[in-house]
This record gives C-alpha cells, structure tokens and sequence, in this order.
C-alpha cells in the first residue's frame, strides 16, 4: 500500500554529523526516505498529496544508536526476545542497537551471527547488529575468529560482562583486530577487587554491604589503554563511571591511542544514594558511584572525553531481582528511558543538546562499527 509523502514544517532540526541546529522542514517521499532537510527544504515545494504538519515546538534528529544492550534470545527468551527489544527500543527513540554476545549459546559462531542478524531482519522493528565474543564462550581463554565473525556481520567484538584478565590474549586480539579495523570492547571489573555488590565508601558500611572500589575499574581500564597504545588497534572502554576514568582516557589520548568510551545513562542520572534501603532494581555493573562522580561524568560527555551514552539495557526477571541485595543480579531495563533520562542533562544545563544528540547517535555509528559495517550503522533520522 502507497503511503502519502509527508512534509513536516517549523521543525527544530539537530544533525550532529552536519553540525546542524536550525528551524526547517523535512520533505519525505512515499516510500519513506527523507528526501530534504533544513531550513532550504522549506523552499521546495511539497510532493502531490503530501500531508503537511505544522511540528512548531518539536525536535527531530537522527535515530539514536544504542551501543551496549544485552538481549536474551537465544537461550533466555523468558527475559526479553530480539522482537520485544526491537519494539522497546523503538518507543525509547532508538532506531539502531548493538546487541552484546552474552546469550545462551554465546555469540561466537559465524552461524549464531547470522541467526541473530536474520531473526531481527524478521521481527525487530529497528536495526539490530550482533558484537561478537572476543574469546570462546566468553571464557577468557581462547581467542574467536575476528576475522569471520565481522565478514558475517559482526560489528564489535567484547567479552560482554566478563572483563579480560590474561593480557597476553588482549594484546593479540588487538594486534589481530587492527588488520580488520575492528573496535574491542570491554567492561571494566578487577577479578579480586571488583567482588562487591555496590560502590565502597561509607554507605555502603551503613548498608553492611561490601564495596567495589574505584581501583577495580581504574586498573584495568590502565592496562587495556597501555595494550591499545602498544598495538595501535581500536580499543572502547564500555562503560566509565569514576572520575579518574576520565582523566585516564584524556592522557592515553595525549600519547595518540586510538581510545573512545562510553558511559551508561544509569551513571549519569543516578547515584548510590538512590539505593536507599537495599532497593535491588539499582544493583547495577558497575555499581552507582557518588554524586560527585556522576557530575564528572556528566562534565565528561559534554566536553568530549567520553564519546558516547548507552542505555546498558540488561532485563532481569523477579526471580534474579527480588533477592537480598547482595545476592540479586546485576542489571537493569533502559531502551525507553535513555532519551527522557538524558533530556535531564540538557535541561539541568550540565550538557548542549547537540552534544547529548551527537553521544546517542552519531558517534555510536562512527565507534562501534568495522569499516565495512559503518555505512550499515549510520542513523537515521526520526522525529521526536
């Protein structure tokens, strides 16, 4: 069925790609593509039959890209399927995502590759694009075929949940991955000091939880950004949360490593205070920090040192949620809430709102993609 073309005027167009802020109109065609945008789109004249809206007040941007979301199909359909997160990323803006391999069989095979590419082809609503295990079975042991995985359609490779501790097996990975111009991705948790169940420091004593302290995310974020700048390959370091993160990834930039990071929107609108009395649903990885690392985290996407926001959607049922905290799972939703979540900073007056755009959309595209994949991830705009 022929669907009328479409002409939305007096919109407030924000495009982080093209630098562009500006009152204008948006001209798309019948079959759905946007065939002008900006203010000398007003000028041209509306197709036969469009529909015309006045959208005065309203923004549109690019779709947002959602780096970093864990999905539980295959093997966990009973959490979330790769068609429900389709839908729930599209109610929460998001047009594209990167699904993590930590499914059940794990993403390390150029067939379960395919089978995740294919399923979301079917049924997903939005652009759904597999990261890859950095080693079998995300054990940590073996290194996967880097090679292989990407010419399937892998966009990324990680270890998902698990951090990496043999530093060998990264150094290799990454010396491997450059050949490719693939990105490593990985989370930041010490093996030993990274036990606790929330941020260390003195609520935590009031709780009588065990603490997970600063140390755990700055020693291995260190080492991987010494790895990425001995080898020259492509390193993100998934999700900061401390300050000192920050400051970390701005001296390895200094000495010319090909670094990004992330953050999750958890870290920027929360704090370990919003815990309260043992409240299951804020046990997240890594854990809330305090105030003041959520402001410096904060401060670090508006000034560029951390490249992009992801929403870390980790669905969890009641059987792994309501649990005495410390035994409850890690983890929490976030599709629908990035966009309204991070809405907060630019309001608050902490983050431009082309900033916040370009860290949900562009720069995701530009990051975690090979470049045969890169034109594939490119977002696509939607009105907001």
């Amino acid at each position: 069925m022929t669907v009328a073309a479409t002409v939305l005027k007096n919109l407030r167009i924000i495009d982080s790609s093209r630098r562009l802020d500006e009152t204008g109109t948006i001209i798309i065609g019948e079959d759905g593509r946007i065939l002008a945008a900006g203010a000398d789109a007003q000028n041209q004249g509306a197709p036969e039959g469009a529909i015309v809206r006045d959208c005065n007040g309203l923004v549109a941007t690019p779709g947002l890209v959602d780096a970093r979301a864990y999905v539980g199909e295959p093997g966990a359909e009973h959490t979330e399927t790769i068609e429900s997160a389709g839908r729930a990323a599209a109610a929460g803006g998001i047009t594209s995502f990167i699904m993590m391999p930590d499914t059940d069989p794990v993403l390390d095979d150029i067939a379960l590759i395919e089978f995740v590419k294919k399923t979301a082809r079917d049924k997903a609503a939005v652009n759904i694009h597999p990261a890859a295990a950095l080693t079998r079975g995300l054990e940590g042991k073996e290194m996967t075929e880097i090679g292989l995985l990407q010419e399937a359609g892998a966009v990324a490779f990680t270890n998902g949940r698990h951090g990496l501790s043999d530093t060998l097996l990264l150094r290799r990975a990454m010396t491997y991955a450059r050949e490719f111009n693939a990105v490593i991705s990985l989370e930041l948790r010490e093996k030993y000091l990274g036990n606790g169940v929330m941020n260390e420091g003195l609520f935590a004593s009031w709780l009588g939880l065990s603490g997970v302290p600063k140390e755990a995310e700055l020693i291995p974020l260190e080492r991987d950004l010494r790895i990425a700048g001995l080898t020259k390959g492509r390193y993100h370091a998934a999700k900061i949360s401390v300050a000192e993160s920050a400051d970390a990834m701005r001296v390895a930039r200094s000495r010319g490593a090909d670094v990004t990071c992330g953050v999750s929107i958890n870290h920027l609108s929360l704090n370990e205070n919003d815990i309260g009395e043992y409240r299951t649903f804020f046990k997240l990885s890594p854990p809330l920090r305090s105030e003041e690392d959520r402001i410096s985290m904060a401060d670090a996407v508006a000034d560029g040192t951390i490249d992009i926001i992801v929403s870390s959607h980790d669905p969890q049922d009641v059987d792994t949620k309501r649990l005495p905290f410390a035994d409850a799972a890690d983890g929490a939703i976030g599709f629908e809430t990035m966009l309204s979540a991070a809405l907060r900073l630019h309001h608050d007056g902490r983050v431009p709102l082309m900033r916040l755009i370009d860290a949900m959309s562009t720069r995701p595209a530009q990051i975690l993609a090979s470049m045969r994949a890169r034109s594939r991830l490119a977002p696509r705009p939607i009105s907001r």
